[in-house]
């Protein structure tokens, strides 16, 4: 049985889609680009049809009842990142530190058994949380997002940290793009190992940007922790 807070939302669902969804009968398909006197006949009755829709929408909107038996948004909405979630930003900025310090070592792969070992641009982009969803860095945008709304949060170095999420934003997209180009660069038109090393370092000076952004996220993070 349909609680009644599950029967408001189901009218309040099926209103909305009424509303946004103005319909006409024609008695024959009608053309990509309608005749003018089609155009004028259909708006009067899209006009009234709206209307009303739009008075149904605003009475259920404000009904008591329907206000007291939404759930609240506001408090997810504005709440700061938990302590796991902060711990991913910490984790995540360690082993972006350890490839740079690392980087010949964990950019090569090579054969079992003592075979070729070659240049591997993808490592890069699962240290930058881009492989999978158990990388520490995956997604971490979101948890950017809510840290303006930690408690002692310094108000006056959130323009810098604004800035730093963008500049690892762009550090990020463009370390991803240069590891992706690096990894198929042996294979393309008048490609081979120099364009896999060429597109590496490219994607490594990224990196060392990315890197430099996250310290400043962290710096944020840490004044408003202590």
């Amino acid at each position: 049985m349909m609680t009644m807070k599950s029967k408001v939302l189901s009218v309040l669902t099926a209103a909305m889609a009424l509303a946004s969804t103005p319909t006409y009968t024609f008695a024959f398909a009608p053309a990509t680009s309608r005749p003018a006197s089609i155009k004028s006949s259909t708006s009067l009755h899209a006009i009234a049809n709206t209307n009303s829709r739009r008075a149904l929408l605003t009475s259920l909107a404000t009904s008591p009842l329907l206000l007291t038996s939404l759930p609240s948004n506001a408090a997810a909405s504005t709440a700061p990142p938990t302590p796991e979630e902060l711990s991913r930003i910490k984790t995540g900025y360690s082993n972006i530190q350890y490839l740079l310090a690392n980087w010949e070592k964990e950019t090569t792969v090579c054969r079992e058994n003592g075979g070729e070992c070659k240049r591997d641009a993808d490592p890069v982009r699962k240290y930058l949380g881009l492989r999978s969803t158990t990388d520490p860095l995956f997604q971490i945008e979101k948890v950017f997002n809510k840290v303006k709304f930690m408690d002692g949060v310094d108000v006056d170095k959130l323009d810098d940290f604004f800035e730093a999420t963008e500049d690892w934003n762009s550090a990020m997209s463009m370390s991803n793009s240069m590891a992706f180009i690096s990894q198929f660069g042996e294979y393309n038109p008048g490609g081979g190992k120099d364009e896999v090393l060429k597109y590496l370092e490219e994607s490594k000076k990224q990196v060392i940007l990315a890197e430099k952004a996250l310290k400043r996220i962290l710096d944020t993070i840490e004044s408003a922790s202590s």
